[in-house]
């Protein structure tokens, strides 16, 4: 094999992997742009129904149909009577989306009866974790309830185990906490409780306000930065290498 073959081979090496790596870049570049596209559409589908009026609760006969995409933070409202059972202790250190909770405390679960005979868990507030001893155990009869529906967390790799001594989780999953405390069959989804707040506010109900976080033209400039700065670098290494290339060849003829 010749220098200037050997060299051919290298740029041309050199060139197919620079091609592959900027096209790679390119296209995270891009996705997060899709990204950023379809997180505004979430943004403002969320804003929407956030803002939206209240509506009855849909027919039980719906439910399984229902997706977070389609129905997370749809505010609703019910007549529903609690039932007799054991609450659910869900810890939080804090909530991204109830601006007045910012210190570690629990959130408070409870099983309530529709007029259909279904069952909703209704997250009914917040506690503080000094004032655990302070909460009011759910009103008698029937009551009207308005809230958000929501859907329940995954549990993740290094997720807690629940205590069911203290009937203390550390994930919003109604269905689990169901099984152990003996609620029977419940609705797929829970109810993020707004109001009614009970008389000495805890648990602590309230309004939701979703903010999620965009940093996706970051990540895209990001990504388009790190493309470029390799096919300009990719061009440099070109350039030169053709003059070195040029200037060895004009040596070679002219050894004087």
């Amino acid at each position: 094999m010749t220098a200037r073959s050997g060299q051919i081979r290298s740029l041309a090496g050199l060139g197919i992997f620079s091609v592959v790596i900027v096209g790679l870049l390119l296209g995270l570049g891009f996705w997060q742009l899709q990204r950023r596209v379809e997180k505004h559409a979430l943004i403002a589908a969320l804003d929407e129904r956030l803002a939206a009026a209240p509506v009855a609760l849909p027919d039980a006969a719906q439910w399984p149909s229902w997706t977070p995409a389609e129905n997370e933070f749809r505010r609703v409202t019910f007549q529903a009577r609690f039932e007799p059972h054991p609450d659910g202790r869900v810890f939080a250190s804090g909530s991204a989306i109830r601006p007045d909770v910012t210190v570690p405390g629990m959130w408070v679960f409870s099983p309530a009866q529709l007029d259909s005979g279904a069952t909703v868990v209704i997250n009914r507030g917040f506690v503080p974790e000094t004032e655990k001893a302070e909460v009011t155990p759910p009103p008698s009869g029937p009551v009207t309830l308005t809230g958000y529906i929501r859907f329940p967390e995954t549990e993740g790799m290094l997720t807690p185990h629940e205590d069911p001594s203290k009937r203390l989780w550390f994930l919003r999953d109604q269905r689990a906490m169901a099984k152990v405390l003996g609620w029977g069959d419940v609705a797929p989804f829970y109810i993020d409780l707004e109001t009614p707040a009970p008389a000495n506010g805890l648990p602590k109900p309230g309004p939701l306000q979703v903010h999620l976080k965009d940093d996706h033209m970051q990540y895209a400039i990001t990504w388009f930065g790190l493309a470029a700065a390799v096919a300009i670098a990719f061009a440099v290494w070109f350039a030169r290498t053709l003059s070195d290339g040029k200037d060895s060849l004009e040596t070679k003829g002219n050894p004087d």
